[in-house]
């Protein structure tokens, strides 16, 4: 169903994974999307892998809609205002936005306490998870305000602000919570809408690698992590932001933080496979009783 023909979007940070599948998503469901990243056909990104916002663009029109890959790094400024100039002079306005900009794979040390980390790569991770943010948000916000209209999702790792295992890594996911939350009351004389959205455990193509398996036979990675048979695919987290895109009442959610699991009860979504996986139940039961 094409719900959102017309409506304009910007996916930060739409390379892979969630951003890939949630850019995909939109564009199936009508609407305009400038993919943006810093991995492009012949140009990759320090990450190290091959995947590029051009795929995620051709993924898109292959199943009929309209994208616009534009390399963007968001931890420059002026690239950020480009990228927005551009928006409003071929569009004229924007809808969504949605910011997944993340970068930090490589930056957490999972095993060391805060001290004994590396402060140059924990520093980092805000560098890419939260001021990115804050910026590809302030000038999005202004074209919004402007329509007195728009959606700026936050997309980050849990609906809480309990503590993630790793110092750097909870401050930038919890960041991206509170953000939504700030923005929420700031935009909300304006109806804008400002929300965070997280999925649970995530497969995206560098954790099937990680358990060496494919979408195919994922299941079989549940032999290494018995909870990755909770996981979900990336356009689980896709449906769910086409769901509060399509949704004229999503201004009454401004401010909150949502996951995929609990959306799907209310927006009647399923997986790919017409599940609807619940990590939320599945780490209550499971994982916090370890």
């Amino acid at each position: 169903m094409k719900s959102l023909v017309g409506k304009i979007a910007v996916v930060a940070g739409g390379t892979r994974g969630a951003g890939r599948a949630i850019a995909v998503s939109l564009g199936e469901a009508g609407a305009t999307v400038y993919v943006t990243g810093r991995s492009v056909h012949g140009s990759l990104s320090d990450i190290g892998r091959s995947e590029t916002i051009d795929e995620t663009a051709e993924m898109i029109q292959a199943r009929g809609g309209t994208a616009f890959p534009v390399r963007v790094d968001h931890t420059v400024e002026s690239e950020v205002v480009a990228l927005f100039e551009r928006v409003k002079q071929e569009q004229g306005r924007l809808d969504i936005l949605v910011n997944d900009i993340w970068g930090g794979e490589s930056l957490v040390d999972w095993t060391k306490p805060f001290w004994e980390h590396s402060l140059a790569n924990g520093l980092l991770v805000q560098e890419r998870a939260i001021r990115t943010h804050m910026v590809t948000s302030y000038y999005a916000a202004q074209l919004m305000v402007e329509t007195k209209q728009g959606l700026i999702l936050e997309i980050t790792d849990g609906v809480s602000y309990d503590y993630r295992g790793n110092l750097y890594y909870s401050l930038a996911k919890i960041s991206n919570i509170h953000l939504a939350q700030a923005m929420a009351t700031d935009l909300r004389p304006h109806g804008v809408t400002a929300l965070s959205l997280t999925p649970g455990f995530l497969r995206s193509e560098e954790m099937l690698e990680h358990f060496g398996v494919t979408e195919a036979n994922w299941q079989e990675g549940a032999k290494k992590d018995p909870n990755f048979i909770a996981s979900e695919t990336p356009y689980y987290i896709g449906r769910a932001v086409v769901a509060l895109a399509g949704d004229p009442n999503v201004f009454e959610k401004t401010g909150g933080s949502y996951s995929t699991w609990g959306l799907s009860e209310v927006y009647d979504f399923t997986d790919l496979d017409g599940t609807r996986p619940h990590w939320g139940r599945h780490y209550a039961e499971h994982v916090q009783k370890e």
